[in-house]
């Protein structure tokens, strides 16, 4: 895969990639401590704007946003089913503690990740953090889920428990709902009552909707129109310029904001005096040649031809997420009373 398609996918997916993910232990409140700091587990604070507020990007909006999931219906939706699925659990006679949602925020809203979609954008935290992300997006907040029994975990899934791999390290921990080799149908009943179809994982994921509207379509549109944006002459040259800005400013054979980003991106995490002056200089190059809102004014016309070309597959995408939406939040109201 060439360098810029691997941008564009990276770009396009990352705010969708982990975006609600969090585990929670059990014995303790899980919405309200941090049981290793006595932090709220869940802090909106930390959230991402739905729009930006600050720095090249404020304001910008992409057209295909519109039919993106924005992290709080992602959150709500995912907070929705674990509330289902603990009440499934208890019908059976398992008491079990999932994981409250939104405790790891990512640094954007949804897929177009537009605060980073052109390069940095926000001068005021690259002097800060060059281009790392600010230390709490940085921060995992963990939630340790209590070892399932072979029994609960058919009763969650609806398949038997997978086995432990023989491979150590990041590969030996699998998520028990995701498809894995070796697992079989659960067993047809726990307690005396019939165990539901795809366990109380599938079930509740009925009771919002059932399939989920697609977001995989738009972020693949979205990458796509990044693409072609780049290949457009008002954006190549909006390039060039900033590119001779930098090397003006003493950082030559930059040829994107993406070649800065990889240099800019220190080993451990942890801006160094260069990684922050690149940083800043980079963004004072995009101000003054205006490269994010001629980038962003080429792809948006790019993404209205997109929406008119896909118009009722996007609306159903659309629709269906509403509906799934609305559900979860009523979901939630009713488990709040």
């Amino acid at each position: 895969m060439k360098r810029t398609q691997r941008i564009a996918a990276a770009v396009a997916l990352a705010a969708s990639a982990l975006l609600v993910s969090a585990c929670s232990s059990a014995g303790q409140d899980p919405a309200t401590a941090n049981a290793a700091d006595e932090k709220p587990v869940v802090d909106k604070a930390n959230w991402p704007e739905k729009v930006p507020t600050t720095g090249l990007a404020k304001n910008l909006t992409l057209p295909l946003e519109e039919y993106m999931p924005s992290y709080a219906d992602q959150v709500a939706v995912e907070q929705a089913a674990s509330d289902l699925q603990e009440s499934c659990m208890k019908g059976y006679g398992i008491d079990l503690a999932l994981p409250r949602a939104g405790a790891n925020p990512p640094p954007s809203d949804n897929d177009a990740n537009i605060e980073r979609r052109y390069g940095i954008t926000d001068r005021a935290e690259a002097a800060k953090y060059g281009y790392e992300l600010p230390p709490a997006l940085r921060e995992h907040t963990d939630q340790p889920l209590r070892e399932l029994s072979g029994a609960e975990v058919e009763v969650l899934t609806g398949h038997t428990k997978p086995q432990a791999p023989q491979a150590q390290g990041a590969e030996a921990a699998q998520p028990l709902t995701a498809p894995a080799q070796g697992v079989k149908p659960a067993r047809a009943e726990f307690n005396g009552k019939k165990l539901k179809a795809g366990g109380c994982v599938g079930w509740s994921k009925g009771r919002l909707g059932g399939e989920e509207a697609d977001p995989a379509f738009v972020a693949q549109l979205a990458g796509d129109s990044l693409l072609a944006s780049m290949k457009d002459a008002k954006v190549a040259e909006a390039v060039a310029a900033w590119s001779s800005c930098m090397a003006g400013k003493g950082h030559p054979g930059l040829a994107d904001p993406y070649k800065a980003m990889d240099q800019g991106v220190t080993a451990d995490g942890k801006p160094t005096a260069e990684s922050i002056a690149l940083a800043v200089d980079d963004i004072d190059c995009k101000q003054q040649t205006d490269l994010v809102k001629i980038w962003s004014d080429v792809e948006s016309a790019i993404q209205s031809g997109q929406i008119a070309d896909n118009r009722s597959r996007l609306t159903g995408i659309k629709a269906e997420r509403g509906q799934e939406v609305t559900a979860a939040r009523e979901q939630l109201a009713a488990s709040a009373r």
